[in-house]
């Protein structure tokens, strides 16, 4: 075959333009729970006419198309049995009676009108513990969203306050995997990018904080009178003893210990199974009613949709459980996004549109501006945080060399645009992800992740005034 001619930049953004334009019009006429729904097949078709128009139009060879399709199952597929897994932790903390516990104590001692600023400081602090915005999510933010609900919040506040609490703590804990990886690509000392990124994280955390507090304050709690239903319910459809924390504390102890994410996960779902055999009699009395063995429980539990009868129909649907069957939907749109973004970086695509942006650049104001913007056009041509990171630090690292820039400012720069709003995208894995946990559309909850929207603005903020920027001959420098 014939060399490639080169593809100008117009030609590389078709298929993003035919992606967005299709998830803009679904909006405009299903609305937008239209997105999680065919998201999937709008990603595939986009990918289709990228590598139609790179294979019939510009000649590009297969062994390059196979290439880039290979860096995005490589960095990707890894999160398929995390989602699987994730699944399994909510179905069995929920029906071992932990979540349920942990609504009961919320209501008893949560003060309604701090609810939402409570809910977002110990999202941050738990995920500053354990470096896990995902796991902090899937554990005590499925409590914070059935204490909220109850009290009568929006959805979308409480996922809000949710995300922008663990967001915040994996984006500054070092034992965070994207906080380890910027600063690595970057060529930064861990610490070095940590205390670089309080300049933006701090101000931006505490805004937020002071916005839930207002939002909480203004908020009529129509639900408030039914917590004390709720808390009756509750403590009749499950024995609530405090040995669940048993559970949590499980799980605290693998990751401190630095057990990779699968096997804390594992280790949680079956800490969750083991105490749903152990303390909820009437649960499993209710399952081999309906001639389950107690091996087909587990399975049932661990893999099937489960749902239970309380009496009270918000409870009903707050403990009904999907499963790892349950993320099989996200399971595909992620696998979506990802054969999306391989067809963008085999074609050559990518590399055209990143290189056409950054040719130019010259000054702080104009690098870290494109530093947030490719950030955001990244997490959503390749879907995946960690490889817009890795791609973002071998695009601008040349950049900032050659402006005598700080390495530390890229970091801070990529991980205030990439990890941060990796979240806010509906066909991103994060955003499909925690979508799919907290129940929450990705667009119902997107207005109400305040740090999430305000670290970017923050990092363009420091840009613009010069704050704490400083020039050094190489990337490197501390």
């Amino acid at each position: 075959m014939g060399s490639s001619k080169k593809m100008p930049l117009w030609v590389a953004l078709i298929p993003i333009v035919l992606l967005l334009t299709s998830l803009i019009a679904l909006i405009a006429v299903e609305g937008a729970h239209a997105v999680q729904d065919w998201s999937a097949t709008v990603l595939l078709g986009s990918a289709a006419v990228a590598y139609i128009i790179a294979v019939l139009g510009y000649r590009r060879r297969f062994k390059a198309l196979k290439i880039g399709l290979y860096k995005s199952v490589s960095q990707i597929f890894p999160s398929f049995p995390v989602l699987l897994l994730i699944g399994a932790v909510s179905a069995t903390w929920m029906l071992s009676g932990t979540v349920p516990l942990m609504i009961n104590y919320g209501l008893q001692v949560l003060n309604p009108t701090m609810f939402l600023f409570i809910t977002c400081a110990t999202c941050s602090v738990i995920s500053v513990l354990t470096g896990s915005s995902w796991t902090t999510i899937a554990t005590i933010g499925v409590a914070f969203m059935g204490i909220g609900t109850v009290m009568g919040y929006n959805e979308g506040w409480i996922a809000g306050a949710i995300i922008s609490g663990a967001y915040f703590g994996d984006k500054v804990s070092p034992l965070s995997d994207t906080t380890v990886l910027a600063s690595s690509s970057t060529g930064v000392r861990l610490f070095t990018h940590i205390r670089y990124l309080m300049i933006t994280s701090v101000p931006a955390m505490s805004i937020a904080l002071v916005a839930f507090m207002i939002a909480g304050a203004m908020t009529d709690l129509s639900g408030e009178a039914n917590s004390e239903a709720m808390e009756l319910s509750l403590q009749s459809a499950f024995n609530l003893t405090p040995w669940l924390l048993l559970v949590p504390a499980l799980t605290v102890a693998a990751i401190f210990m630095r057990f990779n994410t699968n096997l804390v996960l594992t280790i949680s779902a079956l800490s969750g199974l083991g105490a749903m055999f152990a303390f909820q009699p009437g649960v499993v009395g209710g399952f081999l009613a309906g001639g389950h063995s107690y091996g087909g429980i587990a399975a049932n539990v661990i893999l099937f949709d489960t749902s239970l009868s309380t009496g009270n129909e918000l409870l009903d649907s707050l403990v009904s459980t999907g499963g790892m069957a349950g993320m099989i939907p996200t399971v595909k749109l992620v696998a979506a996004a990802m054969i999306f973004g391989g067809a963008l970086m085999g074609t050559g695509m990518l590399t055209t549109i990143t290189e056409s942006f950054t040719r130019r650049l010259d000054g702080p104001r104009s690098i870290v501006g494109a530093t947030v913007a490719s950030g955001l056009f990244l997490n959503s041509c390749t879907a995946d945080q960690y490889l817009s990171i890795i791609i973002g630090g071998n695009l601008f690292r040349k950049i900032y060399n050659r402006n005598r820039l700080e390495g530390r400012l890229l970091s801070c720069s990529l991980e205030d645009s990439v990890s941060v709003s990796s979240v806010l995208i509906p066909w991103n894995s994060c955003g499909v992800t925690h979508s799919a946990v907290l129940g929450v559309s990705t667009l119902v909850y997107l207005p109400f992740c305040f740090f999430n929207i305000l670290s970017p603005l923050m990092s363009l903020a420091m840009a613009w005034t010069g704050y704490r920027i400083r020039r050094f001959s190489t990337i490197a420098a501390d």
